[in-house]
């Protein structure tokens, strides 16, 4: 052996032999001798890393034989999309002996592994993608979170061009889990990414692709006006119209502030868009183009206005119109803002938690007028967003588990839409965007009936501790909702430390259902901006509730990513792996 180089045999004994497997260090390589030549890749499948030697070569092709992976012997390339490339290694004939390469033949990781994400997302195979997420990380730097983005790029471009419905849940689940990345452990964020990656290719399996559309080239249409008419197209469902105003306005230049303050506008027309999904999913679709960039605002923005066109309208459903009509309530609560000032975002910050009550009350006129005076009044819209998804949590950390189990989804939307709601009003509060806050306020008076009788708040035992493997361990049972709000409530008592990284990994481990991913990620935002307080705490209850509610499962998912994981260590997965020369050198 050299530096880089390792003698295998004389050209006659490995041409005898017909495979011979040598060893390097962190590897083993197998050499074929195939017709005259020497060809070498490495030994362990890259599918599930059987030994390749113990695979049969024909014509060329190599074929593993526990999964019948197949390989182009002279470069490790599969014909398998469900396999990988096996890396391939250069051979010489000197001096009379076969010499083979220990350094692979060189490949940019990044742009390899992005590639087979991308095609992990065509084919929908989930186990191309776990090793796609692990292989991200360790390919670029560990700690951080800045390298999801190439593949939420990837993604992004994928899922919002191959479904003809546009954004839906797994470009949801894929930006939550990419917002919440930085408050989970490292180790647990390629998990967060393979799930998200995961939903997008089923969102996408089997749908027909999103027929472009393009610009009204050479439009001397104005922004204003651009925005009239993407209010129009959408309140006549026109999907098609609406599509090519967003990309005139985009051609024509306008910006994250000008786009929200437009598309949001579209989305408040009507109250409640598709309880409360369609401003959800517009408001992720800004947050995903914080994290990869503008330029992939076309396909972004597009697709997000897709189910925005679609959506059900609350005033079309018979709770929000009896016994109180509560469209009507809302109309005659906002025609008093007539005179709202268009400066909105240079309003000073402060705490609205005074509205909470009022909110949370029996009489939604009051609540309705209370939020419009206090626009009126001079405050803030993000604040009283805020406001009104505390209000929506308690919601949450006060619903008995006495109640049908899907009614957790009720309480749900409301949280998520009143999230949705403050961030939207963060980035650019817009009179047209304020409308929101009184449909939020009427899905938080609707949800009253799910407290009755409310559960009670969890009391903290300071003596409690073991978190948070304790935690996870609850959650391995079923109707834990009880035990673990006190949980979590203990803990929050001494530290917020790990609590959310916790949640997350309680999350991740499930074959979680869309909903949850929400909770985590709306909770975490929302505890953000209250960290520290009793509110932040309460809200992190009622995550925990939800959470909780919805364990354990199958954890399929999570053993595709532990195989994932055990791969790119190299360890080995069947019985005598490593005495074939496939596990670990």
């Amino acid at each position: 052996m050299t530096d880089e180089w390792v003698r295998v045999g004389t050209p006659e004994e490995v041409a005898a032999r017909g495979c011979t497997l040598v060893t390097a260090p962190g590897r083993a390589i197998a050499v074929f001798a195939v017709d005259g030549a020497f060809q070498a890749i490495d030994n362990r499948c890259p599918h599930m890393g059987f030994p390749l030697n113990r695979g049969t070569l024909r014509d060329g092709i190599l074929t593993c034989h526990w999964h019948h992976a197949r390989f182009d012997v002279t470069s490790g390339g599969t014909l398998d999309p469900f396999a990988d490339d096996a890396p391939s290694f250069d051979t010489e004939v000197r001096d009379g002996a076969v010499w083979v390469r220990t350094r692979p033949r060189t490949q940019d990781a990044v742009a390899r592994t992005l590639q087979r994400i991308a095609e992990g997302l065509r084919e929908d195979i989930g186990l191309v993608l776990a090793k796609g997420s692990v292989a991200l990380q360790a390919a670029t730097a560990r700690d951080g979170t800045a390298w999801l983005a190439p593949a939420l790029a990837t993604a992004a471009e994928y899922g919002c061009t191959h479904r003809a419905g546009g954004w839906a849940s797994g470009m949801t689940i894929l930006t939550a889990m990419a917002n919440v990345a930085p408050a989970l452990d490292a180790a647990d964020r390629p998990l967060g990414l393979y799930h998200g990656l995961v939903h997008v290719a089923r969102d996408c399996d089997g749908q027909p692709p999103l027929v472009p559309q393009r610009a009204l080239g050479g439009s001397r249409a104005t922004l204003d006006e651009l925005g009239r008419w993407l209010r129009r197209s959408v309140e006549v469902r026109d999907e098609d119209g609406a599509r090519r105003v967003v990309l005139t306005a985009l051609e024509r230049g306008a910006g994250p502030a000008e786009m929200s303050a437009m598309t949001f506008a579209a989305a408040t027309d009507h109250l409640y868009l598709s309880g409360g999904h369609a401003l959800d999913f517009l408001n992720k679709a800004f947050e995903l183009l914080e994290l990869i960039g503008w330029e992939h605002a076309p396909a972004v923005l597009t697709a997000a206005l897709i189910p925005v066109s679609r959506a059900t309208r609350a005033e079309e459903a018979s709770n929000w119109r009896q016994p109180v009509d509560l469209v009507e309530l809302v109309a005659r609560a906002w025609s008093r803002a007539d005179t709202l000032a268009a400066a909105l975002a240079a309003r000073p910050s402060g705490p609205a938690d005074d509205l909470v009550p009022t909110l949370l009350g029996e009489d939604p006129a009051a609540a309705a007028n209370a939020l419009v005076d206090a626009l009126l009044g001079g405050r803030a819209p993000a604040d009283l967003a805020q406001a009104l998804a505390y209000a929506a949590a308690l919601r949450m950390a006060r619903f008995p588990t006495t109640n049908e189990f899907g009614d957790w989804i009720a309480v749900l939307h409301t949280f998520t839409y009143c999230n949705a709601l403050h961030r939207a009003l963060l980035r650019a509060p817009t009179a047209e965007l304020c409308r929101g806050l009184l449909h939020g306020a009427m899905a938080v008076h609707l949800d009253r009936f799910l407290n009755v009788p409310a559960a009670r708040l969890p009391v903290a035992d300071p003596t409690r501790d073991g978190f948070p493997q304790a935690f996870l361990e609850l959650l391995d049972a079923q109707q834990q909702v009880e035990p673990a709000a006190q949980m979590v409530a203990s803990r929050l008592v001494h530290t917020d430390e790990g609590v959310v990284a916790a949640l997350g990994r309680a999350v991740l481990r499930e074959d979680a259902e869309f909903h949850t991913y929400q909770t985590l990620e709306a909770a975490w935002r929302q505890y953000g901006g209250r960290r520290g307080t009793e509110e932040g705490r309460r809200i992190l209850v009622a995550a925990s509730r939800y959470i909780a509610a919805h364990a354990p499962t199958p954890r399929a998912m999570l053993r595709t990513a532990e195989i994932a994981e055990r791969l790119h260590k190299g360890e080995a997965l069947f019985e005598n792996e490593a005495m074939d020369g496939a596990g670990p050198a």
